[in-house]
């Protein structure tokens, strides 16, 4: 009991340093490099936000008690980090840059969320068995339950109105075509592009 506790203790702590690291810090950050005309950590963050974007698919796919959304959760952890680090050319653009509060700010949140979600990785490689547990198996196991309860809450304050079994349609569809541009990026743009995020 007490291991479940802090379990859920867990689980809403890491949702909201999800909205405060994921969310909120790269929209301003993006704000604030339109406003400074940073060509390089505007394309980084743009890039940045195609890829998390599997974090909202994972909240829609938890709201319909979808076992996968246990391994899209995973796999943002680690798409994240490797996104913002992985462009040679861009990563050199932004060295280059000239001291600033935005370079700092920047720079800062990198390495913060980079560190957050290779942690969050580690603690959630337990809860991947949610994944190949069926739909009823991860409803009746507590450890796996946990994590379906912020979501709840979300469709509850954003989609009261909408049934959990439309809203995982949704995120299954969204994951559909994440999927494929996923597919196409790395079957045609990286042969083509390398590390290089402008071509």
């Amino acid at each position: 009991m007490a291991e479940l506790s802090g379990l859920k203790s867990w689980v809403w702590m890491d949702y909201r340093l999800a909205v405060l690291l994921t969310v909120i810090c790269p929209l301003i950050l993006l704000i604030w490099a339109f406003v400074q005309k940073i060509d390089a950590v505007q394309r980084l963050l743009i890039i940045y936000w195609r890829v998390a974007s599997l974090l909202a698919i994972t909240v829609y796919l938890m709201i319909g008690a979808l076992p996968i959304g246990f391994l899209s959760a995973f796999m943002s952890r680690l798409l994240i980090p490797a996104s913002l680090w992985f462009w040679v050319d861009l990563n050199e653009e932004i060295e280059d840059l000239q001291f600033s509060p935005l370079k700092l700010g920047f720079t800062s949140w990198r390495w913060a969320v980079s560190v957050y979600n290779g942690i969050g990785a580690i603690v959630f490689l337990p809860s991947l068995k949610c994944a190949f547990s069926g739909a009823k198996g991860l409803l009746a196991d507590p450890s796996c339950r946990i994590w379906l309860d912020p979501p709840w809450g979300y469709k509850e304050l954003f989609h009261p109105d909408w049934t959990a079994g439309f809203v995982g349609f949704l995120g299954l569809a969204g994951l559909v075509i994440y999927l494929l541009y996923f597919g196409y990026f790395l079957l045609v743009r990286l042969g083509k592009q390398g590390r290089s995020a402008t071509g």
